[in-house]
């Protein structure tokens, strides 16, 4: 499965596209992503999580990137 969104840029005459793939049977997933790509606050460890879960990380593998995978990227 394919989504396509186009989305103005906020104060620019510009857009922007995103594009979603999704094996058959798996468009839940980016209606779960969608309102976490577009939530206003700050993205905190609660986002991180979800974002992980929905491609199907297990806990334990979200609670490594949280204590040590994200620190390999800030670093």
């Amino acid at each position: 499965m394919k989504r396509e969104l186009i989305e103005p840029c906020p104060e620019s005459p510009l857009e922007y596209r995103m594009l979603f793939y999704t094996l058959p049977g798996n468009a839940w997933r980016v209606d779960a992503m969608l309102p976490l790509l577009n939530e206003p606050a700050a993205w905190s460890d609660r986002c991180e999580r979800r974002f992980r879960e929905l491609p199907g990380l297990k806990s334990w593998q979200i609670d490594y990137w949280l204590t040590r995978g994200r620190a390999l990227v800030d670093a």
